[in-house]
């Protein structure tokens, strides 16, 4: 599937693209096992998490992102299990010289570093109001997060052109089939 979006902004690009570590769509999740974790790991600029992912790991790495996508889902259960990463995986919140708010990763190894600077980054994005433009597509079977550029902020699909229209033609068969039992 080519999906036709830009990637999110690149304060945004780390969450966006660790959630995406898993397209449902097409039964893929790089985070399935040690190995594949490891690829994708090593493709996105992680070298040393993926010399240290051992199985723990790799839990720490699905559960933070899945947490992560129930979240920008508006899922009250992730957003406590994202707490309770955030409180192992970051530090106390400070403010640098210039005013910016820092979230500091507090875990040592880079596994555990990398599940906190994504979670840093969301946090980070929250204030702003920016962090609302990460959506997860409202097609089940996808769940893709993708960053909403829409002037009033409301799409829907990763891809109008494959979850939009398969939705579009499920309402309009729907529709179809209601009128054609009511004749």
């Amino acid at each position: 599937m080519a999906y036709d979006r830009p990637p999110a902004p690149e304060d945004l690009e780390p969450v966006e693209s660790f959630c995406d570590s898993a397209r449902f769509l097409y039964g893929e999740d790089s985070f399935a096992d040690v190995a594949s974790a490891r690829s994708w790991l090593r493709d996105h600029g992680h070298a040393a998490a993926a010399d240290a992912l051992d199985r723990a790991g790799l839990g720490v790495l699905a559960e933070v992102r899945e947490a992560v996508r129930g979240h920008l889902e508006g899922d009250a259960g992730a957003r406590r299990r994202l707490t309770a990463a955030a409180a192992d995986l970051l530090g106390s919140p400070r403010w640098e010289e210039d005013g910016a708010l820092v979230h500091p990763v507090a875990a040592a190894d880079p596994v555990r570093a990398l599940a906190g600077s994504v979670l840093a980054a969301l946090a980070a994005a929250e204030p702003s109001g920016r962090r609302a433009r990460l959506k997860v597509c409202r097609s089940p079977e996808c769940r893709w997060v993708f960053y909403d550029r829409s002037p009033a902020n409301n799409a829907s699909w990763c891809s109008m052109d494959i979850c939009g229209a398969r939705h579009k033609m499920r309402t309009y068969r729907s529709r179809r089939g209601t009128a054609r039992t009511g004749d």
